[in-house]
């Protein structure tokens, strides 16, 4: 039986909204939950929309968190295509798109991000794309199927790792693919050059175009249709469509239009949380792409907009939420799929923040591991086409300790053996 007395309500129907549900029947929670989302479809994972989804490997019943029925079966609410326009705080509501008020004793903001847009001419025709939610992935999976059977081209703005993924997919299915980024590497803010142009000539064996150093400035079309993409350098590119995958954004505009403390863009935005996930508002908490969390671990306020921070975040909200003591200092993670190459990422090691690459394996077969480090101390290491090493690396970035980096590189160490430096 629910006890109606309390009532925790969740804003936001993805991963971190139905795993924070989870988790608060889990712990015993036995008051109101309710998960407020505005998309129609049941919370769902985001991978397999730039993955297995999108290159038709996987089904669309993949995707979902729960099976539809587990919902009623654990008395949780859901209130489907339904926004929340506002929060009072003084009030401890939300009110709803249809009028609606909604109490709660506390409450969590999973609202994720939304797909940043190109500001150039052409982009409100109708091969103009984006890929965040499910409803994106259901059309962009029938344009790829479109493009390959007539030998369509296919214009991605950003080699980013949506771009990427979404890029294999397209060649997947046949379609001809240009790739536009204006960095001189794919991926060059997250892994930098040194691994971003093995990305490119993994591309590239597969067909794909890259043009590199510039941005789109238009998308020509006629009677609604595209064809063509011009780009700030002059040149034209044939398409038949264009896939906007340049970033996303963070949806705080709850958040801001409450009142709660946020991280300006220049420093990721986001929803300010700290180590426990709670906001400027004891009884408020964010979880999942919107939240930028305190890390105890790597002393620093960060965003991570990946799966695995939605699938442990929820959870550590919910837990925050019933009283526990939660420190949330996961070692930030993602996995990507393009081809034949599979790869993990653990760490933050953006450009500037190291001063040393080490390689552990062949570049050239592409099964190897990359370290990014400074001061000889591991921030970051990246797994291609090597499997079950994602905790020894995760143990080496909490270690904080320098390292013997021939020890790092030599792959007849293992890498739980690797030990400090001399």
């Amino acid at each position: 039986m629910v006890d109606a007395h309390r009532t925790f309500v969740i804003v936001g129907g993805g991963l971190a909204g139905a795993k924070a549900a989870e988790t608060l029947r889990a712990e015993g929670f036995t008051g109101r939950v309710i998960i407020i989302g505005d998309e129609r479809d049941h919370p769902y994972e985001r991978p397999p929309l730039s993955k297995g989804y999108l290159t038709g490997k996987e089904e669309r019943d993949s995707v979902f968190v729960h099976e539809p029925a587990w919902y009623a079966r654990h008395d949780v609410e859901l209130h489907l295509g339904q926004s929340v326009t506002a929060v009072d705080r003084e009030g401890r509501s939300v009110l709803l798109g249809d009028g609606t008020t909604v109490h709660y004793d506390k409450l969590l903001l999973a609202t994720g991000a939304e797909p940043r847009r190109l500001e150039v001419p052409g982009t409100d025709l109708a091969g103009v794309h984006h890929l965040r939610r499910l409803a994106h992935a259901d059309r962009l999976r029938q344009v790829l199927a479109a493009l390959g059977r007539d030998n369509g081209h296919l214009v991605i703005a950003g080699a980013g790792w949506i771009g990427l993924e979404a890029a294999a997919a397209a060649r997947g299915y046949g379609a001809e693919v240009t790739v536009v980024e204006p960095e001189p590497t794919p991926l060059h803010q997250v892994i930098g050059p040194e691994l971003g142009q093995l990305f490119a000539d993994l591309h590239r064996e597969r067909g794909v175009r890259f043009h590199f150093g510039t941005r789109l400035s238009e998308i020509v079309g006629q009677d609604g249709m595209v064809l063509a993409a011009r780009t700030e350098d002059g040149d034209e590119h044939p398409a038949h469509s264009v896939l906007a995958a340049i970033g996303a954004a963070p949806r705080t505009g709850l958040a801001e239009t409450a009142g709660l403390a946020l991280v300006d863009r220049a420093h990721g935005g986001g929803v300010a949380v700290d180590a426990s996930l709670r906001t400027s508002d004891p009884d408020i908490y964010a979880a999942g792409d919107v939240a930028a969390v305190h890390h105890p671990l790597l002393g620093i306020r960060l965003r991570v907009e990946h799966w695995a921070n939605a699938l442990h975040g929820g959870p550590a909200a919910a837990r925050a939420m019933l009283g526990r003591e939660v420190s949330f200092d996961r070692v930030p993670y993602f996995f990507s799929d393009q081809y034949d190459l599979g790869m993990e990422y653990s760490g933050w090691a953006p450009p500037g923040s190291y001063d040393q690459v080490v390689l552990r394996g062949d570049a050239g077969k592409r099964e190897f591991i990359a370290f990014w480090l400074k001061d000889r101390k591991v921030l970051a290491g990246m797994n291609v086409n090597v499997w079950d090493v994602t905790q020894d690396i995760q143990q080496l970035i909490r270690s904080r300790s320098a390292v013997d980096t021939d020890a790092l590189a030599d792959p007849a160490t293992p890498l739980g053996a690797v030990t400090p430096a001399p």
